[in-house]
């Protein structure tokens, strides 16, 4: 059976930590997987900012699920170092928040270009966080995004097969492998079972990329979660609607228009609608005996 905590992205509710925290609370979720923080994400706070933000949440009884970073979320041809700064940052604020987990992503590819031929430099800087990682006792979890290297099941498992372990393991985002065109249930999930330590809950559908609620697009949410409640799965299941603007949101899609559209209630009313088509499934898969 499942054995799942909910967390999620608090970002897209509001920019406001003390509104996220209280829609969060009246939906019974207590972990944030934090990426936006009062219009700014996380990454770029110092280590004194921060404290202060960890004081707000301990105040409220929360915690990190894990660091939302953008790591990786860099052109494979942009310069490495200066961005491993910014992921030695990240591990610091892992450290404060007490959470093992950063959420990683394995840089953007050249359109129209090969993968393939850049396969050894991702992995050359992909080893150099593992190893960082390894130091601090941190756990990696790297996200199939699109156009990112690992944005398909294949070259996602290649990265699991150089790299999984006690320090870099697989978040399962089903939404993400639709808008890459891929069939999700059973080819990704089969192919990804094995290194699967933590799940994005977002749903989109194969004809135009639109994202919706878990069970309602053609990202197979419930049959992976089925096996996963198979398979005993103790972990996060991280909600991460994207089903309108917020801020912050430009910064996490490649193509995204400048303008930002958010409308100060519809955050918390559709993060509501998330969780609650998650549990609904929780529900469906526990009474089918799963």
């Amino acid at each position: 059976m499942l054995k799942e905590t909910l967390t999620g992205f608090a970002d897209e509710i509001s920019p406001d930590l003390n509104v996220q925290m209280d829609v969060l609370d009246s939906l019974d979720i207590h972990y944030i997987e934090m990426r936006g923080v009062d219009g700014r994400n996380l990454c770029d706070y110092s280590l004194e900012e921060a404290r202060t933000v960890k004081t707000r949440l301990c105040e409220r009884g929360f915690a990190l699920s894990a660091v939302g970073s953008p790591i990786g979320k860099i052109k494979i041809s942009d310069p490495f170092e200066p961005h491993f700064e910014k992921f030695c940052h990240a591990c610091d604020l892992a450290d404060l928040f007490e959470t093992p987990r950063i959420r990683i992503f394995s840089f953007y590819i050249p359109p129209e270009e090969d993968p393939a031929s850049y396969r050894d430099e991702v992995l050359r800087r992909m080893s150099a966080m593992v190893d960082e990682a390894k130091k601090r006792g941190l756990v990696l979890l790297h996200e199939n995004e699109k156009h990112i290297y690992g944005d398909t099941p294949e070259r996602c498992l290649d990265l699991m097969q150089e790299f999984y372990g006690e320090h870099f393991q697989a978040t399962f985002d089903p939404a993400n492998f639709v808008q890459c065109q891929v069939n999700v249930y059973p080819h990704a999930y089969d192919l990804l079972a094995p290194y699967i330590a933590y799940m994005h809950i977002k749903d989109a559908h194969l004809t135009d990329g639109t994202v919706t609620v878990a069970g309602r697009g053609d990202g197979g949410v419930k049959e992976v979660l089925s096996r996963l409640s198979e398979k005993n799965f103790e972990g996060f299941l991280s909600l991460e609607p994207h089903l309108t603007d917020f801020v912050g949101f430009k910064d996490l899609e490649q193509h995204a228009v400048e303008e930002v559209k958010e409308d100060a209630g519809m955050g918390a009313k559709l993060f509501a609608a998330a969780a609650g088509a998650l549990r609904g499934l929780l529900e469906e898969i526990r009474k089918e005996g799963h």
